[in-house]
């Protein structure tokens, strides 16, 4: 049975004079419905191909992608070998077709079949790349290239000899490391980061192995130093000040909420009888004191 995606293969209105595609309930029944469709004489093609390209008459191109569906279900079943859904190849395969279909030039002298096929397998590419494996496989020209042609060209199961590399590199104009790379991937699979509970047995994971964020060398490190700063620097750096600097100080950066919290330089100024800005400057004057002794805990 197709999947939900697939049950709606053929586009909505897709239907045209003579050419009236039946509702179907499954996939092998799309498929003989498909194969029953007439094609059409290149005479018929280029007629309807230049009333979709100079007038935008759809029923024109409702017809010319009715009569290629047959073409997407054998191209797309050339993918079934990565474990994906008929359906939805035939589906993407489709959507190929009409992206075709609308950049047809009837002018060109080359029959749809041919232009389409480029179309179809492109869209069909993209698919399976995106859903073979949930992290994608194939990002560069190099990487297609081998994705879909590696498995056909290994002359077995085992791997490859640095012989068979470097000939198939040669074949396909890619690097011998690129080789290697890709039949590495093709012969991993994915892993779960979790581990499923089954009856309540204890299992493990990848995620059993990784490594606390706080745990690097590195963080252990700023963590000690930090700490040590909160405990030794400030105490040091503030006992460098005299009386009245290391009031401001405390009451200005050092307090919490418990305590009050911090004092504003009006408050301050009241308190040591002195205007807000003189206020201001001594507390400057102080940090830039406090942050020269704590340059060795830096």
């Amino acid at each position: 049975m197709p999947t939900a995606r697939s049950t709606a293969i053929v586009p909505a209105g897709a239907t045209s004079v003579g050419m009236a595609l039946p509702p179907v309930g499954n996939l092998d029944a799309y498929i003989s419905a498909v194969n029953r469709l007439p094609m059409l004489s290149p005479e018929r093609e280029t007629e309807l191909a230049r009333r979709y390209h100079d007038q935008q008459d759809l029923d024109a191109a409702r017809e010319l992608v009715m009569s290629h569906l047959r073409l997407v279900v054998s191209i797309a079943r050339q993918y079934l070998g990565y474990g994906l859904p008929h359906g939805d190849l035939i589906q993407e395969g489709n959507i190929g077709l009409m992206k075709a279909v609308k950049r047809f030039d009837p002018e060109r002298g080359v029959r749809l079949v041919s232009f389409a096929m480029h179309w179809i397998k492109a869209e069909i590419h993209e698919y399976v790349l995106r859903n073979w494996r949930l992290v994608r496989i194939a990002t560069t020209k190099a990487q297609r290239k081998l994705f879909f042609n590696l498995r056909s060209m290994k002359p077995g199961a085992q791997a490859l000899s640095p012989e068979e590399i470097g000939d198939i590199a040669e074949r396909l104009n890619v690097r011998e490391g690129d080789v290697l790379e890709m039949e590495t991937r093709l012969g991993g699979g994915d892993v779960a980061l979790e581990a499923q509970i089954d009856d309540g047995e204890e299992s493990y994971s990848p995620s059993a192995w990784l490594a606390a964020p706080d745990a690097q060398p590195e963080q252990i490190i700023e963590a000690r130093q930090h700490d040590r700063l909160q405990s030794e620097g400030i105490e040091q750096a503030l006992a460098t000040l005299d009386d009245r600097s290391r009031r401001i100080i405390e009451t200005r950066w050092l307090r919490d909420a418990d305590d009050g919290g911090s004092l504003t330089l009006h408050q301050l100024a009241d308190e040591f009888g002195v205007s807000a800005e003189r206020i201001r400057q001594i507390e400057t004057k102080a940090l830039q004191k406090m942050r020269g002794a704590l340059a060795e805990y830096a």
